[in-house]
């Protein structure tokens, strides 16, 4: 990078830009915007220019001025589960289309924890915000964002009918999952669910209880264990289940984190699917499939919901005012060998 004489610390202008390429500041606004068409030869001289001077646009000189950053934030739990990791990159491509950059901050579904990085990405002056609460109704941040007034949409999880909100059918479709059971003869279906107070939990639950009743099953309480939505604490709630005087002899686990816990609980305890026990999860993963036996699951439109929640935002942001729209998207029940069935 090429500086003026004497001058260490120099921050390049838009007008160091046009003196380097000798032409007007105008036009290396519409080559740095894309606001006008510029010759391919002066284009390629303006940004010569650019990268000599060392010049970067100035977005927080340019946000004061428009009032937007053109960026968004995301405030979510399990950065690193694939399910969540896949939801970003749907939001972050759609939202890239649209010119903004995201900005990412892990909750670890605390409320807490919420509300400090929310509001972190709110002094960041985000211009809108995705969010998948830890809490319903009464969740403080949900509060928070209503005083502020940012255009925001809930993902994956339904809190408030004031809001964008865009999340799978839960409900029926974890009663497929149990009633698909009962029918193969099963009676004693125990259920490892999620956390407490979570909507996704709190409807997947609902979906096993449905189930019962419609398969006129006798509901156990102790047949439901919580697996904190992680594996961990789901390996401790299968061996709970295992260790009943009537243990159950199907499972229903409600996310792909569990799963993944339950499956090692079962290994470590050599009970084999679906021999001794048969296995549905709600969350398909890449290595369903490779599994022996391959995972019967409830696979979630996980693509298309980031992409709604992208346009959820795009459309919020252009007209704040607007009603807010809650999309419920349809799982795919994903038919395989866990359960105990052949030739699927």
């Amino acid at each position: 990078m090429l500086l003026p004489e004497g001058c260490e610390g120099f921050m390049a202008t838009m007008a160091d830009v046009a003196r380097r390429a000798n032409v007007s500041i105008s036009t290396v606004s519409h080559v740095i915007n894309g606001t006008r068409l510029v010759s391919p030869e002066t284009r390629q001289t303006v940004l010569a220019a650019i990268q000599e001077t060392g010049y970067t646009r100035n977005t927080i000189a340019r946000s004061l001025v428009t009032a937007s950053t053109q960026t968004v934030g995301l405030a979510i739990s399990g950065i690193s589960n694939f399910y969540f990791a896949n939801i970003i990159a749907a939001i972050e491509q759609e939202m890239g289309s649209a010119g903004y950059k995201l900005l990412l901050t892990e909750t670890h579904d605390d409320p807490k924890q919420e509300f400090t990085m929310v509001e972190a990405l709110h002094q960041r002056r985000v211009d809108g915000l995705f969010l998948a609460p830890s809490m319903g109704r009464d969740n403080p941040t949900l509060h928070h964002l209503r005083r502020l007034g940012v255009p925001t949409v809930l993902v994956d999880r339904f809190a408030s009918d004031d809001f964008d909100q865009v999340g799978s059918e839960n409900r029926r479709s974890t009663a497929s999952l149990v009633q698909h059971l009962a029918e193969l003869g099963h009676q004693r279906i125990g259920m490892i669910s999620g956390i407490s107070g979570i909507c996704t939990t709190e409807e997947r639950v609902q979906g096993y209880l449905d189930a019962l009743q419609v398969g006129r099953l006798t509901f156990d309480p102790a047949l439901i264990q919580c697996g904190q939505s992680h594996a961990d604490p789901a390996e401790e709630a299968v061996y709970q289940l295992l260790t009943l005087r009537d243990p159950p002899t199907a499972l229903v686990v409600a996310n792909n984190y569990m799963a993944i816990g339950a499956l090692r609980a079962l290994r470590r305890r050599k009970v084999r699917i679906p021999d001794d026990i048969a296995f549905v999860s709600f969350d398909d993963f890449e290595w369903a499939e490779l599994m022996h036996p391959r995972l019967t699951t409830i696979a979630q439109p996980i693509e298309r919901m980031g992409a709604e929640a992208a346009r959820l935002m795009l459309r919020r942001i252009a007209d704040p005012k607007q009603e807010p729209r809650a999309v419920r998207l349809e799982p795919t029940f994903m038919h395989r060998e866990s359960c105990g069935c052949i030739d699927v």
